[in-house]
């Protein structure tokens, strides 16, 4: 009780005194010591006759103290412990009070204990008045302050049951054996009941019995004893659930680990209602039972531990109850027999967490093995169903394995890319459906081409539609990401050098209703060296943007990639790009972009390291750009981005007539060297006598013998330039045929190029090289021919352009290019 306030003692102000007398036969002790963290001492003192810290008051005595401060709750906690002994004598069964009562305590943060010792074949049960109990983890805290830590006797042993707060589901907590029963009160709650009563049951044959009220819709997270810590060996535990019949319940497993057994199993068993197989066994890694409706039990059985590594079993687990949706009378038939490697997982969407009670999405399979998510394999048919009150919480990802590793029976094979029906019929929106591809490696390429030609998603030109393409490749240890494309572009084909991976991904639900415009075929395609090749045929309506592989973080080290850009006949295409430099900085090697013109086959090469980029520039004719990447050093990376646009191709009248003007001048300036070249001609002739090279009986053609002496040089005199020459005459020894004569020579007659050509782009020159595409030549006479000085007496003139066009559109390869020079 509390008495007047006194004098103090030692100096220090006056303070409430106490009193605190507990009867004889009580089984009380009331114990006042420092609380956690401890102050210093010289802060506050306890101030009684007794002059001990801490103060124990036990049955039969009577105390009265004082504090030295004026917050001793800041400075002591009180514990009041009373033991009851249900083995020597019957027990107090019923409501519990606290004793002695709170309003003689100080006013400190105190903890009443309630210690029951009972035979083993005695069961007790604890009873919760409202608020029921809420189970809460290690290092949780309630909001209130209150909290109730239950413990249970094993033998000699403690086996702590469990923590709860206020306002849950928990009505009941049986136990066998004995328990302890903690009530934490803090000093500012003036509670004056206990909230709980204990009754006698019979031998419950297990650890505990933990039963569950559910009034309405709501959820439950529970754990098993000693959580976070082991369950104890070979022991039973259950939970009982009371679940209104209008509601359906599922049950979860948020965490758990298992011991080594030596003997027996560790499992959970579902007493069900309704169901034949009572009690249902599952292992603890198994899909857990889902729409269950009616009231059910779960039980954790343990097992004989393994003395050296027994392991730790522990389980946390959330029940869910809430109300049937329609989709939960609904199933779905998923039919993946005839798939090989594929896998479907139906999942929850990332969501923020919130405090107010949100009803669970479960899928189910067969209608009662029910998760949040669900996996389904290849290779069997799946009937599956949904509990869940918003169908778009869920979403859907895929993925399929394609591998061709038959070099012969891959050529030339193709796949069609598209989502299968028994996805689209189901009722959540897919999000991810991936295909990886792999192929025999540097022997076999892959070629996507889509239904509807294709736009790179870049900041300046986003895509907008219900879907895209993401390509990347499936090497292991390559980073390489190509980029995301959506519908409505210029893209008419990605070309990628070997395993590639394509996800489509979707962006809105309208994506069922455009689910038949999505087609992607890949065909397998003969190997070739670049990483990738994106075929382009420009759109007279808007600009293309084009972007290198890994924007964000950068051109992989020694990449070339390559964009084939066809330009209309009557449209004339500018290239520009974003940036003056490209920033790399190469630790190793050389970055080089080509720009070649597909039919005049001229090349334009720029050092990325060193030189500017080219401002925009028109382009008459369909064009490549090859972009290929040293070894850069870290934060200087190559990303290039430009973007194509065209214009119709016009004809100014000014240089129509500067044309007509300047062919009239070049046409008479011809005649006149013509004119000129006659008439010196037949002046030599005159002077000279007969042309060489037609027979003249009365010339002799017997050289005389000379001195080896000679006034001039043969290339001082035109003795040996010869104003007609006869064909037969200079190459008639390449007519015979084996049998000697001759034979007839085809006249202009014009063959084409024979040999092999292919859709290559550009490659770069050699790392060590630093010229000019101009420069880019072997100048090296054919091993057929003479050498300068030994064809020195007959000299022929060819045309300097060597570049016929055939409509090939494939450019050479930079390393195999070489220019033909006179005498080959």
């Amino acid at each position: 009780m509390r008495v007047n306030a006194q004098p103090s003692v030692a100096g220090f102000l006056p303070t409430e005194t106490y009193e605190i007398a507990l009867p004889h036969g009580s089984n009380i002790t009331v114990l006042i010591k420092p609380g956690a963290p401890t102050l210093p001492a010289n802060l506050c003192h306890i101030i009684s006759k007794r002059r001990v810290t801490p103060l124990s008051i036990k049955a039969g005595e009577t105390v009265v103290f004082s504090f030295s401060c004026q917050d001793p709750e800041n400075h002591f906690v009180i514990e009041i412990q009373k033991n009851i002994d249900c083995m020597s004598g019957p027990c107090p069964f019923g409501e519990v009070h606290l004793q002695p009562s709170t309003s003689v305590l100080p006013t400190l943060n105190r903890t009443f204990i309630w210690d029951v010792k009972a035979n083993k074949n005695i069961g007790l049960e604890l009873q919760f008045s409202l608020p029921r109990l809420r189970q809460i983890g290690q290092g949780e805290s309630c909001l209130d302050g209150v909290t109730h830590s239950i413990s249970s006797r094993v033998d000699t042993k403690m086996v702590r049951i469990g923590t709860f707060c206020s306002n849950g589901t928990v009505s009941r907590i049986k136990m066998q054996e004995g328990v302890k029963m903690a009530l934490a009160l803090p000093w500012f709650h003036n509670r004056k009941v206990s909230g709980f009563s204990i009754t006698n049951q019979l031998s419950i044959k297990r650890l505990c019995i933990i039963e569950s009220v559910f009034e309405g819709e709501g959820s439950a997270t529970l754990m098993s004893a000693n959580y976070p810590d082991g369950f104890p060996e070979d022991e039973l535990m259950t939970w009982q659930f009371i679940i209104p019949a209008h509601l359906r319940a599922s049950v979860s497993f948020l965490h758990f680990s298992v011991s080594n057994c030596v003997k027996k199993e560790e499992r959970v068993e579902y007493c069900i209602p309704g169901s034949t197989t009572n009690p249902e066994v599952f292992k603890l890694k198994d899909k857990q039972p889902g729409n269950i409706a009616g009231n059910f039990n779960l039980s954790l059985q343990g097992c004989d531990q393994d003395a050296q590594n027994p392991g730790i079993l522990r389980l946390q687990f959330q029940v869910l109850v809430q109300h049937p949706q329609n989709e939960s009378n609904k199933s779905y038939v998923v039919d993946l027999s005839n798939e090989r490697a594929m896998s479907l997982t139906i999942e929850q969407q990332p969501s923020k967490l919130s405090r107010k009670f949100v009803p669970g999405c479960f899928v189910c399979l067969d209608s009662r093995t029910c998760s949040t998510n669900l996996t389904l394999t290849a290779g069997s048919k799946h009937k599956i169903s949904f509990l869940c009150d918003d169908l778009t919480r869920l979403w859907i990802n895929a993925e399929k394995t394609i591998s061709c590793l038959d070099h012969q029976y891959c050529h030339r094979k193709s796949y069609s890319l598209q989502v299968p029906s028994y996805i689209l019929q189901l009722p959540v929106q897919l999000h991810d459906f991936s295909w990886k591809l792999l192929v025999p490696k540097d022997s076999i390429s892959l070629a996507l081409v889509p239904a509807q030609k294709l736009q790179q998603h870049t900041h300046e030109r986003v895509c907008n539609t219900s879907f895209s393409y993401l390509v990347a490749s499936a090497v292991p240890g390559q980073d390489l990401y190509f980029g995301s494309f959506c519908s409505g572009g210029s893209i008419e084909q990605i070309q990628v050098k070997q395993n590639v991976s394509v996800t489509l991904r979707t962006f809105a639900p309208s994506f069922q209703k455009e689910a038949s415009r999505q087609s992607l075929t890949v065909s397998l395609i003969p190997h070739f060296k670049e990483e990738g090749v994106f075929t382009v045929t420009l759109d007279t309506k808007s600009k293309v943007y084009l972007r290198t592989p890994n924007w964000d973080r950068g051109l992989p080290s020694l990449t070339s990639v390559s964009w084939n850009i066809s330009v209309p006949q009557d449209q004339v295409a500018c290239l520009t790009f974003l940036k003056e430099r490209t920033g790399v900085v190469c630790q190793t090697g050389r970055a080089f972009m080509i720009i070649q013109e597909q039919r005049a086959h001229t090349e334009e090469i720029f050092s990325l390291e060193e030189e500017v980029l080219p401002k925009p520039s028109f382009r008459y004719h369909s064009f490549w750009v090859n972009i290929s990447n040293c070894s850069p050093m870290s934060k200087k990376q190559l990303d290039l981005l430009f973007w194509v646009s065209l214009t119709p191709r016009t004809m100014d009248l000014t240089v129509i007539i500067l044309a007509v003007v300047g062919g009239g001048a070049l046409l008479l300036f011809a005649l006149g060297l013509i004119i000129c070249f006659v008439k010196k001609n037949r002046k030599k002739k005159i002077n000279k006598g007969p042309a060489v090279g037609i027979y003249n009986s009365n010339v002799n053609t017997q050289m005389p013998m000379q001195p080896k002496k000679l006034q001039k040089r043969r290339k001082d005199i035109d003795s040996h330039v010869y104003a007609e020459i006869d064909d037969t005459m200079v190459y008639g020894h390449l007519l015979q045929d084996s049998k000697g004569s001759f034979l007839q020579p085809e006249v202009d007659t014009y063959r084409p190029f024979q040999g092999p050509t292919g859709n290559c782009p550009p490659s770069p020159p050699p790392i060590c090289s630093r010229a000019p595409a101009a420069k880019l030549t072997k100048d090296e006479p054919s091993s057929g021919f003479l050498s300068e000085s030994e064809s020195e007496p007959y000299t022929f003139s060819h045309p300097k352009d060597r570049n016929i066009s055939n409509g090939n559109t494939d450019p050479p390869l930079l390393e195999t290019y070489e220019t033909m020079e006179p005498g080959e």
